[in-house]
């Protein structure tokens, strides 16, 4: 009968949750190769001691910027409680391809890979080439242009041996104070955060590498950073379902691989006073995996985090999150203790073998999708120059492209006029030289700073930039009160171009009636400087849209059509 069992759940696995993996999709499986994957998957399992079991729950962080000693503690902990898997953090690639490499060859059940790598590795590797946060690419209309995209993250992951990309983020931004999610959001709007992620999640799965939308019940609106404190979503169960809970309904329909689940307390999924979601039965169990029905692989959000770890000890935190029903536990700080503990409440029948049968059932059949029932080494040399190259660069800039949004130009003052003169004035604490050497390659510009602005001649063509410091996806987004007042006495007699080389909330509170022309680049980075400047010389087509509710007048959807090069 437990033969039975074990067969029917990983039946139902494949046929619910393999469309992660084009090859590997049960419509697409022969019998004979669904009958490899069963075998392989049984063989392991069966090979493996209670001990080997447990340890495939638990995912611990690799970094390579604590020095040799924290490496010979990871290397420890790898081969002594032989866990199921690593995720990347900082910041050596070729040091981190090396370790991987001797890792897997020493382990005994192929290792998972994953990485935090939202808008690409440059998430963890410096050296990547960066691609653009979620919210850039929630203003793309061509869905198609962001599969493509995390098609080259792929690819990069492979280079790497990474298997799975911790993304997208699916939260639904409907909070302009995010402190945490903010930029990493699709938008504000579900079906837009639905057909966004849906796209980046194929690129990624289409390509073998697993997605994990996160962070479920939905991170969207809250105030507090989870990786501080524990944040409170207290929307009632009609809300939650038809905004947070939304864009992981329909996404789970669609085959995603895996859902990471959050730091969150929310009232009205869980009664338990302060019980956060990833450690909540009544949310993981009840309504994720019962109620929506999802068969995937259930991951919690990093345990080293501020809203648990300071709750609960590693180990008993580990403990709590498996007989909650998550099946791997992300940056485990507790492994011995939590296999321990674990083994404990099976002992006692608190939690049942079949339970554990099921999780590492689970873990082992995504491995074999991935491939990594035969693993290959990578080779370290070149790396750097492989995530970082002209193929990133024409792509990510394509993708810059396709996300400005223009929201007004009233006196029709685009595309720029090549035999025109303009004046242009910087704003802000971000770089502006490459939108600025981009700019005159099409048309001739005379840069004010903001002390000099009186000397421009009345009726004059002026762009502003507002070029916000984009050095990290969490940075304030509010523009200065010196720099609003310089815009509302340019347009009051200029003819004022605005860009926003930033999040478009930066608009919140700018009056922009007086000012004939507003551009929205989301972004301040070379890619992006150089993508406006070329659109604003009449090279590319301006097509995006707005992704969030900005203010009453500046609301999701918004954007005008403006073919530049046909003008």
């Amino acid at each position: 009968m437990k033969q039975v069992q074990s067969q029917i759940t990983l039946f139902i696995f494949l046929f619910f949750a393999a469309k992660a993996f084009a090859q590997y999709h049960p419509k697409n499986l022969s019998p004979s190769e669904l009958k490899k994957a069963n075998e392989w998957v049984e063989k392991t399992y069966n090979s493996l001691s209670q001990d080997e079991k447990l340890g495939q729950l638990f995912i611990i962080a690799l970094y390579t910027n604590k020095g040799e000693d924290y490496i010979d503690h990871v290397r420890n902990i790898v081969l002594s409680e032989k866990i199921g898997g690593l995720i990347l953090m900082q910041d050596d690639a070729a040091r981190e391809i090396s370790l991987i490499n001797e890792f897997q060859s020493k382990s005994k059940v192929p290792l998972m890979i994953g990485m935090d790598a939202e808008w690409g590795l440059f998430q963890r590797i410096a050296t990547a080439h960066k691609f653009p946060w979620a919210m850039t690419l929630g203003a793309i209309q061509d869905k198609n242009l962001i599969k493509e995209m995390s098609a080259k993250i792929a690819e990069d992951a492979h280079r790497m041996g990474i298997n799975w990309d911790f993304a997208p983020v699916v939260d639904v931004n409907t909070n302009p104070n995010n402190p945490i999610i903010g930029n990493r959001s699709f938008g504000s709007e579900v079906a837009n955060v639905v057909s966004s992620a849906l796209a980046y999640s194929d690129g990624l799965q289409d390509n073998q590498i697993l997605a994990a939308i996160k962070h479920f019940p939905g991170h969207g609106d809250t105030d507090t950073d989870s990786h501080l404190d524990l944040p409170v979503v207290s929307h009632n169960l009609n809300r939650l379902n038809s905004v947070e809970i939304a864009p992981f309904k329909a996404l789970m329909d669609k085959g995603i691989g895996g859902v990471m689940v959050a730091h969150l307390y929310v009232p009205a999924l869980e009664s338990g006073k302060n019980i956060p979601a990833s450690i909540s039965k009544n949310i993981i169990t009840g309504l994720l995996k019962e109620k929506l029905g999802y068969k995937g692989l259930i991951i919690t959000d990093a345990l080293n985090m501020g809203a648990v770890a300071k709750r609960y000890k590693p180990g008993e935190l580990d403990a709590l999150a498996f007989t909650a029903g998550n099946d791997i536990m992300l940056f485990s700080d507790g492994v011995k203790e939590g296999k321990r503990l674990i083994q404990l409440a099976i002992d006692k029948n608190e939690i049942s073998q079949n339970r554990l049968e099921e999780s590492v059932k689970k873990i082992l059949l995504t491995k074999y999708f991935l491939g990594l029932n035969k693993y290959q080494p990578r080779n370290p040399e070149n790396i750097n120059y492989d995530l970082n190259n002209d193929s990133h660069k024409k792509l990510v800039q394509k993708m810059y492209s396709n996300a400005l949004t223009l929201l007004k130009d009233e006196k029709k003052l685009l595309p720029l006029n090549c035999k025109e003169t303009y004046y242009y004035v910087p704003l802000e604490e971000a770089p502006y030289q490459t939108f600025l050497d981009q700019l005159n390659l099409g048309t001739t510009i005379i840069i004010k700073k903001p002390e000099e602005i009186s000397t421009i001649p009345a009726n004059s063509k002026v762009m502003v930039g507002f070029h916000k410091d984009n050095s990290t996806a969490y940075k304030p987004y509010k523009i200065s009160d010196s720099s609003k007042q310089i815009l509302t006495d340019l347009s009051k007699d200029q003819n004022v171009i605005l860009n926003v080389f930033g999040s478009a909330y930066a608009l919140k509170d700018v009056d922009i009636s007086n000012v004939s022309t507003v551009l929205v680049a989301y972004e301040n980075n070379e890619d992006s400087m150089i993508s406006t400047a070329n659109a604003l010389n009449g090279k590319t087509k301006i097509w995006g849209r707005l992704p969030v509710l900005v203010n009453p007048q500046l609301k999701a959807g918004m954007g005008m059509d403006l073919d530049t090069a046909k003008k």
